[in-house]
């Protein structure tokens, strides 16, 4: 009786959330944001559910941003980065230690000017715990906004997702010291420091290479059965980089991006539209139970209340942009504005949620449990405080700095089968396209590529070598997958 009331409680709460978050989404309201309202209704506050530990939020934690980071790699292509990749890098490791010491030292100026009791480590420590921008936030909020000039897209996403080794060290490091356990040797910490991003980014590539050459070699023709396999692939290599002091978080996404960027991947199709679903689960399982944790009354107490509103408002107002604009300095080619959109999505989720319960289960070895609440429940709100103000103007902001693109939507609906390879793409036919003459026969396309349709209006026309070609049709072309025809193909729309 007792475990079917568990499973109905959870398929309650599930299912809540993804309907609150389907009518948020109408009124511009991050899901992720009402997945974390929803775990707080049911919790102690709400309906009464009790989840307190702390131990099995962090491993919750862990399983779903091992698989948000490797989706998210896995969507990141190399192309994209490559011009970014200096700036993403500093931003991810300079970045955040500026972020850390910056915050810090407000945090501790409040704590002395209110008399909030916190000593400058802990405060460096409530710093550090949110000092990188969260991954799950980010790509979730620029996977549903438009296209962005600069490269501002694959830019925020590298950070996000190469950040976390930073905060994650910085936050262990600073509560050693806290506790007691530590000294501050700048040489052993650089180290340690670099071990840790080093190690993560090579076991990142050779464990995304095992996994390419594992399914290729397997070619599990059961795309559930194959899903299953690459989870469990990305959970050894997680563990296995951890075990030999690499940065787990860091070798998931770059193991993501080794498959992700590898021609004739066996049914990468199918796997990457499995995984997408494995991390929408995920991503509601946990912030569902990061909502679960807390305890809401706590969040309006003054103490929270003041200091996560003073210190978030500092970080979005001051710090993140003061952070981004000294880091990004050396790149002259970055306008302003989008220096200014990059400090606004600064976004902060999960993983300082997650950090946050590490002074909690440091209780144990001597961490006061008063500052530990206080910090946990100042970072939950300063969370919150993000995702309401940052997240839901993600696209608000694009616009306004005249930094969005337009985004094509699929006129066809068609794909491939992963045994095919091949790519469909669409193209725009314009005055110049037809120049030439206006029939399938006159115009010029890239070589290695097939017109499977034209779409004219609401008709689809199957195309043969008579057919006229008028200003407004799209064109679905189909080209073989090893063939580079992006810059062929934007020279034909806009010339």
């Amino acid at each position: 009786m007792l475990t079917n009331s568990i499973i109905l409680i959870f398929a309650v709460v599930m299912l809540s959330a993804i309907l609150v978050s389907q009518a948020g989404a109408r009124f511009g309201v991050p899901s992720l944001l009402l997945f974390l309202m929803v775990g707080m209704a049911f919790g102690t506050d709400g309906y009464g559910l009790e989840f307190n530990s702390s131990l099995l939020a962090q491993f919750i934690g862990m399983i779903a941003l091992s698989v948000i980071l490797f989706s998210g790699g896995l969507d990141t292509k190399f192309n994209d980065i490559r011009p970014v990749l200096a700036q993403g890098s500093i931003l991810a490791t300079i970045g955040v230690v500026m972020m850390a010491f910056v915050t810090g030292g407000f945090i501790y100026l409040v704590s002395v000017v209110f008399n909030l009791g916190l000593s400058f480590t802990e405060s460096l420590l409530m710093a550090s715990i949110m000092s990188s921008t969260d991954s799950a936030s980010v790509f979730s909020m620029l996977g549903n906004s438009r296209g962005l000039k600069h490269n501002l897209k694959p830019l925020l996403e590298f950070e996000s997702g190469s950040n976390d080794p930073m905060a994650v060290i910085l936050t262990v490091i600073v509560l050693d010291l806290v506790v007691g356990e530590g000294d501050i040797d700048a040489w052993s910490t650089i180290l340690r420091l670099v071990s840790q991003i080093v190690i993560g980014f090579a076991s990142g590539v050779l464990c995304g290479k095992a996994i390419v050459w594992t399914l290729n070699k397997a070619k599990v023709s059961n795309t559930s059965l194959s899903s299953i396999m690459l989870l469990s692939f990305v959970f050894i290599t997680f563990s296995i980089t951890d075990l030999i002091k690499g940065n787990g978080y860091l070798a998931v996404y770059i193991a993501g991006m080794v498959v992700g960027n590898t021609h004739n991947v066996f049914g990468r199709k199918g796997l990457s539209k499995s995984l997408d679903g494995y991390t929408w689960l995920v991503q509601i399982v946990m912030f569902i139970s990061l909502g679960l944790l807390v305890t809401p009354h706590k969040l309006l107490e003054p103490e929270t209340a003041l200091l996560g509103v003073a210190v978030g408002l500092f970080m979005i107002i001051l710090a993140r942009p003061l952070t981004v604009f000294v880091c990004l300095a050396p790149f002259r080619g970055m306008s302003r504005k989008a220096k200014l959109y990059a400090s606004w999505v600064g976004l902060r989720g999960a993983v300082p949620i997650i950090l946050a319960t590490y002074p909690l289960v440091a209780v144990g070895r001597g961490f006061d449990p008063e500052v530990a609440d206080m910090i946990f429940n100042v970072v939950f709100f300063i969370t919150i405080l993000s995702l309401a103000l940052q997240g839901s103007t993600v696209n608000y902001m694009a616009d306004k700095l005249k930094l969005s693109l337009p985004v094509r939507e699929d006129s066809f609906g068609i794909d491939l089968p992963d045994n095919i390879q091949a790519a469909l793409t669409e193209l725009d036919v314009t005055e110049a396209f037809l120049a030439g003459g206006a029939t399938m026969r006159e115009v010029t396309l890239p070589d290695h590529t097939l017109v499977l349709f034209v779409k004219r209006g609401d008709r689809y026309i199957v195309p043969k070598g008579g057919t006229r070609l008028a200003v407004g049709d799209v064109l679905l072309l189909v080209w073989d997958d090893d063939q580079d025809i992006n810059e062929q193909l934007k020279e034909l729309e806009i010339m």
